[in-house]
């Protein structure tokens, strides 16, 4: 139904409008653990007064004007029609805990989608394992916009009264170390940046068309977003990831994150296939990277409080690079993961290519609507193998309504990858949500484990080199 003319409305934005076409309808989970019992009415209330609720977006009904263009209108909030009470019963120990949530989710990935009658957004609340999962519509933001909402509205362990920080990284000025101020220098990094982003975004384009991974036994495909899925947990201690990235020189936390992937995933292909791949051969991710500059905790407060900035500081802003992973034999050392990863991380930072496919995106939807931007998207997944997503959370340990949370983890709702993995760091470590279609990955828990050991494996090679 069209809106009166009399009411105001936001036109959603064009990543909003691709992420609600009925082929993606792409939704975020987000489990968020505490320590003690949760209860109902206090976690109601929390809900009531957050600042998730003071946000437009999340106030707001979709509604469609007589073109058929998507809108945001405000509408009055029941926060009674959001909030769901889940009873699974669990035993006592956190694996059996971590199973019936991810059990949950699962299920919730690929047969429940949100009411479009209100909206989109739920909180369901499992009491037994004193968890809260948010569903979020991805038409309402990304992992960096709901990661910095969520915070907003939490508290560190340490002093009630402070809001958390997050700690993100910088780019080195290379204009202040004595060689690269030399003009040659300069003109030397143009150079390698000109020609890194015509490479990979020839390859992006590539994909589009026709170029595509050799099959293998966790390939996706057409159709395999309708698939049923199954959701593991890969636990990582950051502690662990700085001792490895001593060890490989000016190596960053990324990197070694990436050297794990290809390590686990190397050792997973095999143990399913031994025989079937060649050393050396490609499989290529799709990892989504951040392009928006990062807000304090107070600014991003005092924008919700204000309700200004929607359009510029908030929404979906990110691009995609692909990720390539190369399987090797388990007896190659496993710093050298590492360092393969560095090489291809530090020439992708030398690239445009997220901003490539961001505005290539934007275009395509620009020009040609969301179908067409969606035909795009959708064949460079049927194309590559994976997902990747990575959000760095607080470092220290926050409250939720008083309530220490012991984990953030993430993940969204199928696409036609047979894996997808999503890692969040917290207090010191980083728990990885490992979404697969279990028809073709029916093991995500020894995938789990493989990237696990992988870490283990690269400290106890870090340590020996000392």
């Amino acid at each position: 139904m069209a809106p009166p003319e009399s009411d105001p409305v936001e036109p959603v934005t064009p990543a909003g409008r691709l992420f609600l076409l009925p082929e993606m309808n792409t939704i975020i989970h987000c489990a968020i653990g505490v320590k003690n019992k949760l209860d109902i009415d206090s976690t109601r209330s929390a809900i009531k007064n957050s600042l998730m609720l003071k946000h437009p977006r999340f106030c707001s009904l979709l509604v469609r004007d007589k073109n058929g263009r998507e809108h945001w209108k405000k509408t009055d909030i029941d926060v009674d029609q959001h909030f769901i009470i889940v009873n699974k019963k669990t035993c006592a120990a956190d694996d059996d805990v971590d199973k019936v949530v991810n059990e949950y989710i699962a299920d919730l990935s690929v047969s429940t989608p949100l009411d479009m009658n209100k909206p989109l957004w739920e909180v369901h609340v499992m009491l037994e394992q004193k968890c809260v999962i948010m569903r979020i519509h991805h038409a309402l933001g990304d992992g960096i916009s709901l990661m910095s909402m969520f915070l907003a509205s939490c508290r560190t362990a340490s002093d009630p009264e402070a809001i958390p920080t997050l700690v993100t990284g910088r780019r080195p000025d290379y204009g202040k170390e004595g060689k690269q101020q030399d003009w040659r220098g300069v003109i030397l990094r143009v150079l390698k940046m000109v020609w890194f982003g015509i490479a990979f975004s020839l390859e992006f384009v590539l994909r589009f068309l026709w170029v595509s991974d050799k099959k293998t036994v966790i390939s996706g495909g057409d159709g395999v977003e309708l698939w049923p899925r199954k959701l593991a947990t890969a636990k990582f201690m950051i502690e662990d990831m700085k001792t490895v990235k001593e060890a490989v020189p000016n190596a960053t936390i990324n990197d070694v994150l990436f050297g794990v992937i290809s390590s686990g995933l190397s050792r997973y292909l095999d143990h399913r296939s031994p025989k079937a791949l060649k050393e050396g051969q490609q499989i290529t991710g799709m990892a989504m990277v951040n392009l928006r500059e990062q807000l304090s905790m107070q600014d991003l407060s005092e924008m919700l409080k204000n309700n200004s900035g929607s359009q510029s500081r908030w929404g979906n802003r990110f691009g995609f690079i692909l990720l390539p992973v190369f399987y090797r034999k388990s007896d190659v050392d496993p710093l050298q993961h590492v360092g393969r990863a560095k090489t291809m991380i530090d020439r992708k930072k030398k690239s445009s290519e997220g901003h490539f496919t961001y505005h290539i995106g934007h275009l395509a939807m620009s020009l040609l609507g969301p179908k067409a931007a969606h035909i795009l998207n959708y064949r460079v997944l049927c194309n590559t193998t994976f997902t990747f997503s990575n959000v760095v959370g607080p470092q220290e340990v926050v409250t939720m309504s008083g309530n220490p949370v012991t984990f953030i983890r993430v993940n969204t709702s199928s696409i036609p990858h047979a894996l997808t993995m999503h890692m969040v760091s917290y207090a010191g470590r980083a728990d990885m949500q490992i979404m697969v279609a279990k028809d073709i990955i029916p093991d995500p828990e020894f995938l789990a484990k493989c990237f696990e050991d992988a870490l283990v494996e690269m400290k106890e090679a870090a340590a020996a080199t000392v």
